[in-house]
């Protein structure tokens, strides 16, 4: 599917198109698509409504290609025309339940950021695979902040794969665990 003019899609059929991209066409993200995918991460819930982030976009290619070095060497990072770095502001804060709630928070942002790509036609791949340190000596990030993912954006230049998932029966339980 082309979904390059922005075009509507349902949730449905979002989610089921997202994929991680791992190869981009050497073409730069428009302005408004952009703007529209950082939006979609503004607009994501936060505990407290706190929203306790950063997104750093990245574009400058000599940065692109250090942020790929610091992701394990992974190459097409610093081929994608943006990269953007998700950073918690607060990782000591953690929820009533035990869980650190910027985990939580981030998780959602990104994950809001990837289908909102995906509508505007973009690819991305939640990057886990970094040296923090080094991440924040690229970006000037402060030793009080995690970051949380790197987020390669920009048109697919790989063909999809097919999803392989889980049967729902595998995964699922109701009323207790087992």
């Amino acid at each position: 599917m082309d979904h390059s003019r922005g075009g509507s899609m349902k949730i449905a059929e979002l989610i089921k198109e997202r994929r991680s991209v791992r190869s981009y066409k050497d073409m730069d993200v428009p302005d408004e698509k952009l703007i529209s995918i950082l939006n979609a991460a503004r607009m994501a819930p936060s505990a407290g409504n706190r929203q306790p982030w950063k997104f750093i976009v990245v574009r400058e290619k000599k940065k692109r290609e250090a942020l790929g070095r610091a992701a394990s060497g992974q190459g097409f990072v610093a081929e994608a025309p943006v990269v953007i770095a998700a950073v918690a502001l607060y990782p000591d804060r953690v929820m009533e339940c035990g869980v650190p709630s910027y985990a939580v928070d981030l998780a959602i942002a990104v994950d809001h950021m990837t289908l909102a790509a995906v509508e505007e036609g973009l690819g991305t791949c939640w990057i886990g695979a970094f040296s923090q340190n080094e991440v924040r000596k690229i970006l000037g990030i402060p030793q009080s902040h995690t970051v949380v993912t790197l987020l390669p954006l920009g048109f697919p230049a790989d063909t999809p794969r097919s999803k392989i998932r889980r049967p729902l029966e595998e995964i699922v339980c109701y009323e207790s665990f087992s």
